[in-house]
């Protein structure tokens, strides 16, 4: 190797950002290997580089005596005189391997440092094994289909906004895996689309998310005064509109997040109506009582709603109509979380909801809320 050939060395491993000492290092021990190789000699060899000068020496370890565990050896200098043709070659496979090392390694603590953030790139391969999104030149993204949600299909070079949740070291790229299923990513976008959360006056408090088909979203504002469903939603839907277009029509139900339980439980019944909430701290419970036209809205198609609410608050939750809810014997229960007094006080009347929907027209029995009639099936529930 020529003096000319180590600065190109240097002016490189200052480009990129390699230490010059390890290049160096990893080529004497490869020229060590391929030298023994090409000499074909039973002993080992040592490779030094001049580190101004760029001259190679190459020295057969001779053994002269020692143990087993620390053996002695007499260098012997058997420097071919065509040392710098094969050096040559070497260098530039010990230079390449490097930068690719250095670029991984790079790439590695670049991305390491972005788990939870969301990325944008453009699918180049898409199979029933997994789909691959390039980042950028060099950086590419793996989407397993676990992490895909079911409704969702892609194509070559469309560009699509992902989650990142893992950034693993493997023998040849590091492996940075993505999610479009992760509720985190719900954040991000909104992080991207109201300015509000990015510069954290509405804050996100939680996210519940059935993957392609259905979202709720728990917002709080820092400011008063300050809608924080409203700065989500956007003018006339323009801001959860263009989530929805990202994720590819999954619905969004942004909630006003409450501290009371029985308000946060009764936002996260939304669409539907709620006329009362019990709570149950003990069993951490919260009965949602709802007008007979609302019950199959609280449900939701498959028990959809109720699931998100419960999953979104954390409370287990128990929906009920309001006939249901007499005819289990909560009316008390409900008059009290009202803070009014039961009906029967000031009419009489029983207070069962028959199946029609319509309140009991009997006079109530001394002492009990309910009629004859009513007052057994109160008892039995």
């Amino acid at each position: 190797m020529s003096s000319e050939l180590m600065e190109a060395l240097r002016q490189l491993a200052r480009e990129k950002n390699i230490d010059e000492y390890d290049i160096l290092d990893r080529l004497e021990q490869q020229l060590a290997a391929t030298y023994r190789r090409i000499l074909d000699l039973e002993n080992d060899t040592r490779v030094t580089i001049d580190r101004e000068t760029g001259r190679i020496y190459v020295y057969e370890l001779i053994p002269v005596g020692g143990t087993e565990e620390e053996p002695e050896f007499e260098e012997s200098d058997i420097t071919p005189a065509d040392v710098s043709r094969i050096a040559a070659q070497a260098a530039k496979n010990v230079i390449m391997s490097s930068i690719r090392e250095a670029e991984r390694e790079k790439i590695y603590e670049e991305y390491s440092d972005r788990v939870g953030e969301s990325v944008t790139g453009t699918v180049q391969q898409s199979d029933s094994r997994y789909t691959l999104i390039k980042l950028r030149e060099g950086v590419e993204a793996l989407l397993p289909p676990a992490e895909q949600p079911p409704n969702e299909r892609y194509d070559h070079n469309q560009r699509l906004k992902a989650y990142i949740i893992e950034v693993r070291k493997t023998s040849t790229e590091p492996s940075i895996v993505v999610s479009r299923t992760h509720p985190g990513l719900i954040r991000r976008l909104f992080e991207l689309e109201v300015p509000e959360i990015y510069d954290g006056i509405v804050e996100i408090k939680s996210v519940a998310r059935e993957p392609g088909m259905r979202s709720k979203v728990a917002v709080s504002s820092r400011e008063s005064g300050l809608d924080p469903v409203g700065a989500c939603v956007g003018p006339k839907g323009s801001r959860v509109r263009m989530i929805v277009s990202e994720l590819r029509g999954e619905r969004i139900d942004v909630i006003p997040w409450a501290e009371e339980p029985a308000s946060y439980v009764a936002n996260a019944i939304s669409p539907a109506k709620v006329t009362t909430v019990l709570i149950d701290e003990a069993n951490h419970i919260a009965t949602v009582i709802v007008p007979e036209d609302q019950l199959s809205l609280a449900i939701g198609k498959e028990g959809q709603n109720a699931r998100l609410a419960a999953k979104l608050t954390g409370w287990r939750i128990d929906i009920k109509s309001q006939a249901q809810a007499s005819q289990a014997g909560l009316a008390a229960q409900v008059a009290a979380a009202e803070g009014t007094a039961p009906e029967e006080e000031s009419d009489g009347r029983c207070v069962a909801v028959t199946s029609s929907g319509l309140r009991c027209r009997n006079k109530a029995r001394p002492g009990s809320v309910y009629c004859g009639i009513h007052e057994k099936e109160g008892a039995d529930s």
